[in-house]
């Protein structure tokens, strides 16, 4: 399943304008993540797992210059630096992002 939030296609399960799923739907679960295998945006990587028919790679270290975080309260893009930085709030919308999210950090981004 996909839904364009912000003009921007998110992949997963049940996924909201904000880019919440069937997996992650706190207030604060409003990212989407690009993951390296397929250069697409998912809501998580259990959607990935769930609609991708291939398996996931992280957001390659070559690459973290590039947009690979997506805001799904407002659509700003983030680079992996950027996201990193940001103290689990958007930079542009001060939307609250689910700090758990480091916890699966090395399944979104290469180490």
């Amino acid at each position: 399943m996909s839904r364009l939030v912000h003009g921007i296609p998110v992949h997963g399960v049940e996924i909201d304008p904000e880019t919440r799923c069937a997996h992650y739907d706190t207030g604060r679960d409003v990212i989407a993540l690009r993951f390296g295998c397929c250069g697409e945006f998912y809501a998580c990587f259990r959607c990935h797992d769930a609609v991708a028919g291939h398996d996931s790679e992280p957001w390659p270290r070559d690459r973290f210059d590039e947009p690979a975080v997506l805001c799904g309260a407002c659509g700003a893009a983030l680079a992996v630096g950027g996201y990193r930085q940001c103290e689990y709030s958007c930079p542009r919308c001060d939307a609250a992002f689910n700090p758990g999210c480091a916890d699966h950090e090395d399944l979104y981004f290469e180490g």
